[in-house]
């Protein structure tokens, strides 16, 4: 249990690390180029669709299922924001000239925070079936989310929060890791089952984010600026740059839904996120993993 507590503690400063290293060292090329910066959010985000999406697809007993629960989570989500009062955010002295953009700060916040509950199941089955694995699933979720919560620090600056403000609704997203380390780890098979439909909702809530806010936020400054290719090239950028990170740790966030139930059921083959850990490598006994 302290394993999974600790690593889900590392993951929720990744939201803070990565931003403060780059805000700190490139405060005012951000500041002027921040429009440019949310067409590369854009790129990220969409990248997160699609390898969510493909999870999902992988690991539903139809296509049609996978598609109907993220079509779910992107309506659920649009309805959702339409229903509930908007965030009521102040400009920073620092920010005083920003004009409002349409962005809505909520949707990626939830979204973000939707996903990260996923996240913390799959901490919890990683760790469930040893050590090695669960500090392998931590540092490829690490890797993935700074690049991730820097995406989303730049969408939320647009939007118009401070630095302070976007920083602390970055945290407060990645805190609910906690949520499915903690339940997963009593109650690893009911939140295992959970997972699919969890993560089908969170793409589709991201898509609704990249469709609705990033993409048309990108062109409405691109036409203001009339500077299309940058937004073109800091798009492809964006994407680039998640692919190939999540490339470079293994598909780095694919949930290795086999992991969760390996500890339990003796799977003879256990296929982790970056596929290079198998049974044989692997101590199922209890001093490496949590007995269920």
């Amino acid at each position: 249990m302290l394993a999974i507590i600790l690593s889900s503690l590392v993951l929720m400063f990744a939201s803070l690390i990565g931003v403060i290293f780059t805000w700190g060292t490139l405060e005012k090329f951000i500041e002027k180029n921040m429009g440019l910066l949310v067409s590369f959010s854009a790129g990220v985000f969409l990248v997160v669709v699609l390898s969510l999406g493909a999870e999902v697809v992988t690991h539903s007993s139809t296509i049609a299922i996978a598609l109907l629960w993220i079509a779910l989570g992107a309506a659920g989500v649009s309805l959702l924001f339409k229903l509930i009062p908007g965030f009521h955010h102040h400009h920073g002295g620092d920010h005083e000239s920003h004009s409002h953009s349409p962005l809505d700060a909520r949707r990626i916040i939830f979204s973000d925070a939707l996903h990260n509950v996923g996240d913390g199941v799959l901490l919890a089955a990683s760790f469930a079936v040893s050590i090695p694995v669960g500090i392998a699933a931590t540092v490829s979720i690490f890797v993935h989310e700074i690049i991730q919560e820097i995406s989303e620090f730049f969408v939320l600056r647009q939007a118009g929060f401070s630095v302070k403000k976007s920083l602390a609704f970055n945290f407060a997203a990645s805190s609910t890791v906690l949520i499915g380390a903690v339940g997963g780890y009593f109650l690893l098979d009911t939140f295992s089952s959970l997972e699919i439909p969890l993560l089908a909702i969170s793409a589709g809530a991201f898509l609704v984010v990249v469709l609705q806010d990033l993409i048309p936020e990108s062109i409405r400054h691109s036409k203001v600026k009339k500077n299309y290719s940058k937004h073109i090239a800091l798009f492809i950028i964006g994407s680039l740059v998640m692919f190939g990170f999540s490339r470079i740790v293994g598909q780095g966030h694919s949930h290795g839904h086999d992991v969760g139930h390996e500890n339990e059921y003796g799977a003879e083959h256990v296929e982790h996120t970056n596929g290079l850990f198998h049974n044989e490598d692997l101590h199922d006994d209890d001093d490496h993993g949590h007995s269920h």
